[in-house]
């Protein structure tokens, strides 16, 4: 098979990279975009060139003091530890169990699940929220937490990994005398460490950035999450101040992309787990 060589090889490999330039600039521009937005002066133009011309963090502080900020932040991290700490300990046990052999209505279960994806949020929501309101759980964190205390995708990422896990390494397990618990938690869960990674940084995006449920659930604006304070703060800007709420916004991303990089190492290798079964 021949390859390119030459400037024919040039040209291709300068249009990959023109193509991922491209593409970096259509992700990250609007958030470039928001950033600089939210720290030009009160007296700039918000569509007045790129760059500002005077920055400042005034309006970070000004978003501080016009809403609960840290209250709002704290009621978000909240339910975020919950949906991260469920999803974890469910959907690792849950695909623990779709992963082994030798009990039945494995496959049924394992499609029942499946099929379970093809319903979107809104055509749930109602029942869902019915159930919530029955169990007295309306207006408070338990009930933003509990719809998504574990989510089948996540269910499925941690079945590919642990089916991934080579037979070898459980046979010699059980040779050793493990039993079912100490097998789980000493050589499935290590192995799938990325897996996991991705199941915390997922089940936290989800948490952090979901307006529509707590919109419905929560009626007491102290126990309002961050997305729902930043719907508030954009009704309160009588002028539309643009600066202010992109403030809010890069305030509210923050979070994740500090998580993301923190994880990054370990998202990317769970992304690969499980694709090919060793």
């Amino acid at each position: 098979m021949s390859t390119l060589t030459g400037p024919p090889r040039r040209i291709a490999l300068a249009a990959r990279y023109a193509v991922l330039l491209l593409m970096l600039v259509v992700m990250l521009g609007p958030i470039a975009w928001q950033f600089l937005t939210s720290i030009r002066g009160r007296t700039e133009n918000v569509y007045d060139g790129v760059l500002p011309a005077h920055p400042t963090l005034d309006n970070y502080v000004r978003v501080a003091e016009s809403f609960p900020l840290l209250g709002y932040v704290a009621n978000t991290l909240t339910v975020a530890a919950l949906a991260v700490t469920s999803n974890v300990l469910f959907a690792s046990m849950g695909g623990y169990a779709l992963s082994r052999a030798g009990w039945k209505g494995r496959t049924s279960v394992f499609t029942l699940l499946v099929a379970t994806l093809m319903f979107p949020f809104e055509s749930v929501m109602i029942s869902m929220f019915l159930t919530i309101r029955g169990m007295g759980l309306v207006d408070t964190l338990i009930g933003v937490w509990l719809p998504g205390a574990v989510s089948v995708l996540n269910i499925m990422i941690m079945r590919s990994a642990f089916l991934a896990v080579p037979r070898e390494i459980e046979e010699a397990a059980v040779l050793d005398g493990a039993g079912e618990w100490t097998r789980f938690t000493r050589v499935f869960l290590p192995a799938a460490k990325g897996s996991l990674a991705v199941v915390c940084i997922t089940s936290f995006m989800g948490a952090w950035d979901d307006f529509l449920w707590p919109l419905l659930v929560l009626t007491d604006s102290d126990h309002y999450t961050l997305q729902l304070g930043l719907k508030t703060l954009a009704g309160a800007t009588t002028t539309n101040d643009q600066r202010l709420i992109a403030a809010g916004a890069m305030a509210a991303l923050l979070p994740m992309m500090l998580l993301f990089f923190a994880l990054q190492r370990f998202f990317f290798k769970g992304v690969g787990e499980g694709a090919v079964k060793t």
